[in-house]
Order: structure tokens, then sequence, then C-alpha cells
């Protein structure tokens, strides 16, 4: 039988079928030896131990589309980036943090700024447009009043979304805010999972609909990109693209190099400022960071 791996947790694999509903699984010995270990977000076949009480084995991980390392989370299309637009104010260096960690494996991402309610509109016109600019979607929400959930619902459908954010942004009352109309399906989940013994709080995925899911993933606050080094930096921002391999020098890092067509595309307001600025940042640390393995 096909399924998905919903949550997994001290070596408990829950994994939702849309047949039959959620079997608590172990893994095989196999993937040990292979050195494959499954992960929330994987299809897999399991075998039925007992249809009663509902147990399997995992026999078999399908192909993955991606994978990310730090969540461990697998077969993602997207990511929803959650911050607020006051209390706290939006860390805009941890939020191009984020959207680099997105770029550079290749995970589209949307933003949205919660609680609008507490929110100046021309601060949320400012970060509109630094961000639409670079090319990513923008969306402003207020789960205390409802305002835009139905927006990004419709962003989600048809997709496996991962959330992610930052705490005191309301990221879980997005959570709830999206799955309250989807109870069947992840109380059918929450039932199953809440009877073992393990509520450590790990990676878990909503089902909202067809197709359609939602990531949660507590431990996204760390910002971990295996292989990241300052020279890829630049392919992460999406704004510097028309320009690169047009400056001076071959291997220009855009800071303090002349005829640099990144810095005239900050200067001409092609590029934002706070944008160059954190690329800058990133790129000084990528560097200590490298001085450290020499």
């Amino acid at each position: 039988m096909k399924g998905r791996i919903v949550k997994g947790i001290a070596g408990f694999y829950y994994v939702y079928t849309a047949e039959q509903g959620v079997y608590e699984c172990k893994a095989k010995g196999i993937f040990r030896n292979q050195k494959i270990k499954p992960v929330v977000g994987d299809y897999v076949e399991i075998r039925v131990i007992d249809e009663k009480e509902k147990t399997g084995n995992v026999v078999e991980i399908l192909p993955r589309e991606n994978e990310l390392i730090r969540p461990a989370v697998a077969n993602v299309d997207q990511a929803l980036i959650v911050f607020s637009v006051r209390q706290p104010n939006p860390n805009m260096n941890l939020l191009d943090k984020f959207l680099v960690m997105m770029e550079y494996q290749n995970i589209e991402t949307v933003i949205c700024f919660n609680k609008t309610d507490l929110g100046e509109d021309s601060f949320m016109d400012e970060l509109k447009q630094i961000y639409n600019q670079a090319g990513y979607p923008v969306f402003f929400t207020s789960t205390t009043n409802q305002i835009g959930v139905e927006q990004i619902k419709k962003e989600l459908e048809g997709k496996s979304t991962v959330l992610a954010g930052p705490s005191g942004v309301g990221k879980s009352s997005m959570l709830n805010a999206l799955t309250k109309n989807y109870s069947m399906e992840t109380g059918q989940i929450s039932e199953k999972i809440g009877r073992g013994k393990h509520t450590t709080r790990h990676s878990e995925i909503f089902c909202l609909g067809e197709n359609t899911y939602v990531f949660d993933t507590p431990g996204f606050s760390s910002l971990y990109v295996p292989g990241m080094i300052k020279e890829t930096l630049e392919d992460c921002f999406p704004e510097f693209f028309p320009y690169l391999g047009q400056c001076r020098f071959s291997g220009c890092a855009h800071i303090n190099e002349p005829d640099c067509q990144i810095k005239k595309a900050l200067q001409t307001g092609k590029i934002h400022q706070s944008r160059y600025q954190n690329y800058k940042m990133m790129y000084e640390e990528l560097k200590e960071k490298e001085k450290h393995y020499d």
C-alpha cells in the first residue's frame, strides 16, 4: 500500500494513506544498511501488519523530488515564509537568509507578512516594493481578523508547502487558520499519533485537500545550508540575475570592485539597498566561515 509520511518520531513513522487513513510504521533495517532514513514528506510503500491496530512497516521509499537537510523533509514544492509587520518587527536580515536558503535549494518561496492589524500602510508598502522587486510574491494577513487567509489558501492549492518563520510572528495562528476546515484529515492523523507516547514536536504534515499539504517545521528557525560558499551567494538573489556576468571582473564580488553592474543597478534603484546590505553581510559571514575551515 502506498502512502506519505506525515510525522516521524522516535523511530515511528506515521503514514497517511488516502484509502485507509494513518498507519503507525517502523522502517525496515534495509534502509540503515543503505544509509537512507525515511523523512516527513516521503512517499512510501508500506506492508500492513495489523489492520485493526493500523500498524505496519515501511518497505520502500519512493524517489524524492527534493530534500531539505534541516529540517529533514522531502518532496517540497514551495515555502511559505511568515514574518510579522509588528510585534516583533521583521528582521530583514533573517528573512533574506531564509530566502537565500530556499533559492539555494531551488524551492519557490511565497512571503507572508502577518499582523497587518498592527502595521502602518507606508511600511507595508515598502516591504511589498522591496520583495516584489526581488521577484517574490508578497501577501499581507491578519489571522486575528481573518484577513488574507483565503488568498494564502489559494497559493497552497495542489502543492506541498513548508511553513517557516521565527517565533512570535503568528505561525501557529496561521496554521490553525489554514487547517480549521480540514479537521477530518488532521483530526484523524492527530488521533492516531496522540495515542502514542511521543508528544515532542517534530516536523508534521497537514493535509488540506487533494494534493495540498502544509509542513509545520518547528526546527526551521535554524539556518543551515550545506555546501554554500560565498561565490554562489550571488545566484541566490533573483534581482541580481540580469546583471551577472556583465561586471568588468569575472570573479566580481560586487562589493569593492570598480565597474560592477550590481552596484550600478543599486544606484539606479533596480536593487534595493536593504537587500544589497544583507548580501554584503552574508558574503562577509561566508568569507569568515571559510577562513576557519582553511
